[in-house]
């Protein structure tokens, strides 16, 4: 059961709560995410990340599925996740903010998956906040991540990816409107809609697709370490709640499948109608 905005409570589709069977959508498919695990905020009752659900999401559905993170144990974490359930994953190591580390990242991945049809980037940190703590140096930092370790991942994968693949990368609301002084984060956000768009005119080539999930308000683990419910929740939100990651994850498990072979270039929103009404 989920609050709303007005206080009534309502029980959430399987889908959102990641509790429907999979019906074998991504079967065949080889997809590496880069992002996939998660931070642990000793919460007793953390959610799932947008990251590990997609991994997750995408194995359940038949994918074998190359988990990417910095952090060894977050990694290794949603592989285990994904062996339990009967999928095939492995974890890889890597700093999206070093260009060696990222080749080496698309190669060993395409090495273990014998080719790479599916690509996700999900990776992404809020950066500095404020006009005065936001140095060049500081700002540096965030677009390395946010936005150079895209460019980057999409250079090394697309010379290699499949006829037929597809590329999503997850960006935020915050690319068209200010989400709290998050100067680097907003900036990077906004570029990556225009990095989607060149992936996605290059990709024509081979028949590559590529879009954009733009998040709106995402129920995790950093939002509840924060206390920030309750002004979360005072936040108005068209359909009445937050989103889960396994809203984000479905989104993405479509434009990653054949079921959206027709879609390119596009972004689209999961935020349950907060930009447009």
């Amino acid at each position: 059961m989920v609050e709303s905005n007005d206080g009534t409570e309502f029980t959430l589709p399987p889908e959102s709560r990641g509790a429907a069977p999979g019906r074998g959508r991504m079967a065949g498919r080889r997809v590496v995410v880069v992002g996939a695990g998660q931070t642990d905020y000793a919460l007793d009752d953390q959610p799932i990340g947008n990251g590990r659900a997609i991994s997750v999401l995408l194995a359940r559905e038949g994918a074998r599925v190359v988990a990417v993170d910095r952090d060894v144990a977050a990694a290794a974490r949603t592989v285990e996740l994904i062996a339990d359930a009967g999928g095939d994953a492995t974890a890889l190591i890597a700093d999206v903010a070093d260009a060696t580390a990222v080749d080496q990242m698309i190669e060993r991945s395409h090495a273990w998956l014998g080719g790479i049809d599916g690509l996700v980037y999900n990776v992404g940190i809020p950066g500095a906040k404020g006009w005065e703590a936001t140095t060049a140096d500081a700002f540096d930092a965030t677009i390395a991540v946010n936005l150079r370790g895209a460019v980057l991942t999409a250079r090394a994968a697309l010379p290699v990816m499949d006829s037929g693949s597809s590329c999503v990368f997850i960006s935020s609301i915050a690319a068209q409107r200010p989400t709290g002084q998050l100067l680097g984060y907003e900036t990077s956000k906004a570029a990556l809609a225009a990095l989607m768009r060149a992936v996605a005119f290059e990709g024509c080539k081979q028949t590559i697709r590529a879009n954009v999930l733009m998040l709106g308000l995402i129920d995790t683990g950093l939002g509840r370490s924060a206390n920030d419910t309750a002004g979360r929740g005072a936040i108005a939100i068209p359909l009445g709640r937050q989103g889960t990651a396994w809203d984000v994850a479905y989104a993405a498990l479509f434009l990653l499948s054949h079921e959206s072979a027709y879609i390119t270039g596009q972004t689209l929103a999961i935020d349950g109608g907060r930009t447009t009404l």
